[in-house]
């Protein structure tokens, strides 16, 4: 049975499963259509999927497990509640800007900040009860990403990711978090079949437009998952160091396979090397950081594909 991929579709999945029905799920967004095809209907919609399952053209989308869904939820919860929090802690600053009240002694959100803070009273009481409902809603936010950054490890080192998460944890720049945030939003790495194909998923290859001896490449694709971009370049700036890792990172390393361990080596160095050749030629941080991700990214594949 063919089925396309929906706001409801893995549930609905789910159901066919249970029931024992062979499925093909297939992406909605990946579906060949001509601009000039303008009448839509359920008998045309089946007719057009059935001739292009024929013909091969159909690509099948993978699908998580219940579980590594339930995860993925959980850390795309945690990701909204961080930047909910970025949200609030900007609008007390500009509350307090506002009031020209300053603070240049730290930077932002330090214990000396939080001191700071804590010691500010105002005379008006309506001042007061605003200032109190800006902070106390940062304060709040603050122990619940606290709360989901212990569950989220503790999912981490339960039986069904320990392995996988401490293959990821040797690399330098990748943790609990994101070590997690690969694995539930890639789920399987063995689908690609090349690191290029790994990082074409990602959106972080460069788009092309060439005809005949003219060749021109533009800015990367941005296909992929933009929260897996934005961790892949996190974990990238850690490279502008040099060395292998840092004492955490050799510890991470400890007892985990010989041949992961040589690869996370290898590609501090390599990539460290990359980040200062291409400081050296004037690019941009924007270039040099994307173009860092990318490696970064092909080595993870790598890594997951020797053992895992």
């Amino acid at each position: 049975m063919l089925l396309r991929s929906g706001s409801n579709g893995l549930s609905t999945l789910q159901i066919f499963k249970v029931i024992g029905s062979e499925l093909y799920p297939c992406s909605a967004w990946k579906i060949p259509r001509q601009s000039s095809d303008k009448i839509k209907t359920d008998k045309r919609d089946a007719i057009k999927l059935a001739r292009l399952m024929r013909s091969g053209e159909l690509e099948s989308i993978h699908v998580p497990s219940e579980e590594d869904e339930a995860v993925r939820d959980y850390l795309r919860s945690r990701d909204s509640l961080r930047l909910d929090l970025g949200r609030n802690r900007q609008r007390l600053m500009k509350f307090l800007l506002r009031k020209d009240i300053k603070y240049s002694t730290t930077k932002y959100w330090t214990v000396s900040h939080y001191k700071w803070l804590n010691n500010l009273h105002f005379n008006n009481e309506i001042l007061q009860e605003t200032f109190n409902d800006y902070y106390s809603r940062v304060r709040v936010q603050e122990e619940n990403l606290k709360a989901m950054d212990k569950k989220i490890q503790e999912v981490a080192e339960s039986e069904s990711y320990r392995e996988k998460v401490g293959i990821l944890r040797c690399f330098r720049g990748v943790d609990y978090l994101t070590a997690m945030f690969l694995l539930c939003e890639v789920n399987d790495f063995k689908r690609f079949k090349t690191a290029g194909s790994f990082m074409s998923f990602l959106g972080l290859v460069p788009g092309e437009y060439s005809s005949g001896s003219k060749r021109k490449q533009t800015g990367i694709t941005k296909t992929g998952s933009p929260r897996l971009r934005r961790i892949l370049t996190e974990a990238a700036w850690q490279h502008r160091f040099p060395g292998t890792g840092s004492k955490i990172v050799t510890a991470r390393r400890s007892g985990q396979p010989a041949l992961v361990v040589s690869l996370a080596e290898k590609a501090s160095l390599r990539l460290h090397k990359k980040f200062r050749n291409l400081q050296l030629r004037g690019k941009t941080p924007q270039v040099m950081i994307t173009a860092v991700s990318r490696e970064l990214s092909g080595f993870l594949w790598a890594a997951m594909n020797l053992v895992a």
